[in-house]
């Protein structure tokens, strides 16, 4: 079910009145909850329910498994490991399965062997990668003894089908979000009104931004080579947008929709393209992806605590395996090595944590060298999402080749319309930048007048039905 379709605005109101009038105690509405996630999630299709119904019990007997043997960590870590390795043996196969038999058999050909491959015709479940790392975080943190396991099947269920943040984030952590399962829950009015301020932002990155910048994107970039390099800068930039608006108003959407029942999900964007340099940008993008994997990737390698070159193979792997998370495509591993190059130059020059507050902090407008920084890294990022977009290595080749060599100009193709709307975004988020989200007013006397409030809802949804694009899917439902 998609946040930006009708069944979802009918959906929505039916389970809060469910949950907050009818099922009133917490165990009730913790059943709710995975009643209606499981709705919400086989409104795709209902054999997706049967992959991650088995994920999560799988993971909630292995949690009870390591605290049965408390004291024999040789067990706990092999009945850890097993869990580990079956919910990675899923996601292997059903998002990595025919990428590495493709390469497999490329590799062998060209050695002088042919095999016949057992072809399968493998669906991609829609937002396996994060349920799977959700699940996965429980299994490490009962071992890590962070958290202890629960022995309430509803409750792990709640925690692992979560409808808001099921298909795209952000992916939790059992420390944060599970607890929240377990204790009572009584309606916040404020909370409320802040999620629906939030998810109301989130709506207009999505239908007015991203959707805009999408139509553009897709019916430009299959003939890319037919345009001048002026123009494919500007659709670089327009995916730059897209994937933005598309991926963060999730987010918000899915931030703003669990404060509606109750609960708090951690922070995914902070801003991101208004950083100073590249470690600063991947601080402030997806965050609950990138803090998973420092947390159980990068720290169990040694993080930065050991010498330059381990910290740079440290990055590296880190970033190949970001790559491949993201899809089964040579682009997104090429994409997380860019990446990974570019963190390992702003580490070796001891730059890499330099930044703590946002840009132009206590001031309105950066001094010229915050703005140039801002273009540099902005622009790298640019790059690397034509690399993130390209269906191949060599199609990401050509177009930045061509982007930086073909200078005709077709003034047909501005896209004004668009790129205003763009900037009026990022204005807007730029004057919100220390807030959680740009709805979030700040406290005086013009935004308390519940007139100037109302008014602002009001431009923002005519905002909404005046410019929504053609509707499209999220981009990270793919992953």
């Amino acid at each position: 079910m998609l946040f930006n379709s009708f069944a979802f605005i009918c959906f929505l109101p039916i389970v809060f009145i469910l949950y907050w009038y009818v099922f009133k105690t917490r165990r009730w509405q913790n059943f709710l909850i995975v009643i209606a996630s499981y709705i919400f999630y086989g409104w795709w299709n209902w054999r997706f329910l049967l992959l991650i119904a088995f994920t999560s019990f799988c993971s909630f007997i292995n949690g009870l498994l390591i605290s049965k043997y408390e004291g024999k960590r040789n067990i706990q870590k092999v009945i850890s490991a097993s869990n580990i390795i079956i919910n990675l043996l899923i996601l292997s196969i059903f998002k990595y399965y025919h990428f590495f038999v493709d390469n497999l058999d490329v590799l062998l050909s060209n050695l002088g062997y042919h095999i016949d491959w057992v072809t399968m015709n493998i669906v991609l479940p829609v937002g396996i990668s994060f349920y799977t790392f959700q699940a996965l975080s429980y299994t490490i943190d009962i071992y890590q003894k962070k958290i202890k396991p629960t022995t309430n099947i509803i409750d792990f269920f709640a925690y692992i089908s979560f409808f808001p943040q099921l298909v795209a984030g952000p992916i939790e952590r059992a420390t944060n979000l599970l607890p929240q399962f377990q204790v009572k829950r009584t309606f916040d009015y404020s909370k409320a009104t802040d999620g629906c301020r939030q998810m109301l932002w989130g709506f207009f990155k999505k239908i007015v931004i991203a959707d805009n910048c999408a139509t553009i994107v897709n019916a430009n970039w299959e003939h890319y080579q037919d345009i001048g390099g002026i123009t494919l800068l500007i659709i670089g930039i327009l995916f730059t947008f897209q994937i933005y608006c598309d991926f963060s108003g999730y987010s918000d959407i899915a931030i703003g929709c669990a404060r509606l029942f109750g609960f708090n999900l951690m922070r995914n964007f902070n801003y991101p393209y208004f950083s100073r340099n590249i470690p600063e940008f991947w601080r402030r993008w997806h965050i609950s992806l990138m803090t998973w994997f420092r947390d159980y990737i990068y720290f169990p390698l040694g993080g930065s605590h050991c010498s330059k070159l381990k910290t740079i193979r440290n990055i590296f792997i880190v970033w190949g395996i970001s790559g491949l998370w993201h899809g089964a495509n040579w682009t997104f591993v090429f994409w997380g090595l860019y990446h990974a190059t570019l963190l390992a130059i702003y580490n070796a020059l001891g730059i890499n944590t330099k930044y703590k507050h946002e840009a132009a902090h206590g001031k309105q407008i950066p001094n010229i060298k915050e703005f140039v920084q801002i273009i540099i890294t902005f622009f790298l990022t640019i790059i690397g999402w034509i690399i993130f977009r390209a269906e191949s290595l060599k199609q990401a080749a050509d177009y930045i080749y061509s982007m930086f060599t073909n200078y005709s100009f077709d003034p047909n193709k501005l896209y004004g319309k668009t790129i205003i709307l763009c900037l009026i975004m990022t204005f807007i988020e730029w004057m919100q930048r220390d807030k959680q989200h740009p709805l979030q007013f700040p406290d005086n006397k013009l935004f308390n007048h519940r007139t100037v409030r109302w008014s602002i809802y009001y431009f923002i949804i005519l905002f909404i039905i005046m410019f929504a694009g053609k509707n499209q899917t999220f981009i990270y439902f793919q992953f």
